[in-house]
């Protein structure tokens, strides 16, 4: 028996893995009608009669069951539907993306002011920051100024995020994620 791979959920219908008409191969089908009416299990040949008289196509929606589920309907329609939904959730979608800042827990006053003032404006555009220091050496030994560093970027981008992981010690570097604010 040749088995043709379609369509295995009855909710959602895969363009690519659905057997319309013809393509259908079995001998007899649960059908159910345009207007989502159940018409029981009719021959294959009786179902696609009934969806050529209503110039409508015969889609299996469930291959898997016994014997497989065909539903009428316009499929051309159906997939102009679809794929109108998926340009619009493409289009509602917000894409997140992760800056990062570097810092050293000697920066200076101007180079910490600039970092935060580029920070700030990341967080304002959406994006997640990820506030790094770097320790080399023998800097190792004073990870407490590390911290003490990113707790006070992270004090002073309050107003414009908030802290969404802890300054974590990973190797020889700390990091720390801040996220801007959830709009409402």
């Amino acid at each position: 028996m040749l088995i043709i791979n379609c369509l295995q959920e009855v909710d959602s219908i895969s363009a690519k893995d659905i057997c319309i008409n013809e393509q259908i191969r079995a001998k007899q089908v649960r059908l159910i009608g345009a207007a989502q009416e159940q018409l029981g299990v009719v021959p294959f040949e009786r179902a696609l009669d009934l969806a050529a008289q209503s110039d409508l196509d015969l889609v299996e929606i469930s291959a898997t069951s016994d014997p497989p589920v065909c539903r009428i309907m316009d499929y051309g329609k159906y997939r102009f539907e679809k794929e109108k939904k998926e340009k619009e959730a493409r289009r509602n979608q917000i894409i997140v993306s992760i800056k990062e800042i570097q810092l050293t827990y000697r920066i200076g006053e101007h180079d910490y002011q600039t970092k935060l003032k580029a920070a700030r404006g990341f967080l304002e555009g959406g994006d997640k920051v990820k506030a790094t220091v770097r320790f080399k050496y023998r800097e190792m030994a004073h990870t407490e100024l590390g911290r003490q560093m990113l707790n006070r970027f992270a004090a002073d981008c309050a107003d414009v995020g908030a802290i969404d992981k802890p300054p974590l010690l990973e190797g020889r570097s700390m990091t720390m994620f801040i996220v801007p604010p959830k709009k409402q």
